[in-house]
């Protein structure tokens, strides 16, 4: 377990604490608290035989927290940056006047939650999380892109059919005109033709009638 202490106090005041071993690490975070030397913001680490005391100050609020040696320094102080932004965020500016322990009874239990979490969880160092989230977010765009590019293809391939129906469309329309000029002049043949052919029947009719009416004439 990487970290095994922890607590969150206004100057020397402790207003909540978490233990996860049997240490006499409180007694050496008060006399930490005692030692900070005056009220501006700051990280500073303690060594303590195989234990380091970690220990950010910000805006007048401390937190502390006790780590192994070889926990380093980056997943302490990302404990210590998540456990600040949750106390100011549950209880804001009633941390300017709370009681020793005030806040103890509810926020002992997110401090031992986040104890264990920074200890056992990869996705607690933010780095290797900000690693990972950039290689999701690499992957994703990886993945879009392909998607563009396969959008793109289809998007050319549908641009291509549209080409070929409308060079078919053309084509079927020139066909058309051709078709129907082509039926017209069959028309207009067939109606000379047919004019042609009743010209001819009269032709005959009229020789016919004027034939039999000039024959008797003839006969006398």
């Amino acid at each position: 377990m990487a970290i095994l202490y922890a607590l969150v106090a206004r100057g020397s005041v402790v207003l909540a604490e978490q233990s996860g071993t049997t240490t006499n690490a409180s007694t050496i975070a008060r006399q930490i608290l005692e030692k900070i030397p005056g009220n501006n913001d700051s990280n500073v680490s303690y060594s303590q035989d195989r234990y380091i005391f970690h220990v950010k100050r910000t805006d007048g609020l401390t937190v502390l927290c006790m780590a192994d040696d070889v926990a380093g320094r980056r997943i302490p102080f990302a404990f210590l940056e998540e456990i600040h932004q949750r106390f100011v965020r549950t209880y804001g500016r009633a941390v300017l006047s709370a009681q020793a322990y005030g806040m103890n009874d509810e926020f002992s239990r997110v401090l031992s939650q986040q104890m264990d979490y920074f200890s056992s969880d990869p996705n607690a160092d933010r780095i290797n999380r900000l690693k990972g989230e950039m290689s999701q977010v690499r992957n994703v765009m990886i993945e879009n892109i392909d998607k563009v590019l396969e959008r793109g293809d289809r998007l050319e391939l549908l641009v291509d059919k549209t080409a070929n129906m409308q060079g078919n469309t053309f084509r079927f329309r020139k066909q058309a005109r051709r078709f129907r000029s082509t039926v017209w002049w069959r028309n207009v043949k067939l109606t000379v033709a047919l004019i042609f052919l009743l010209l001819v029947i009269v032709y005959v009719i009229l020789a016919f009638v004027c034939h039999g009416l000039t024959l008797p004439t003839c006969l006398k």
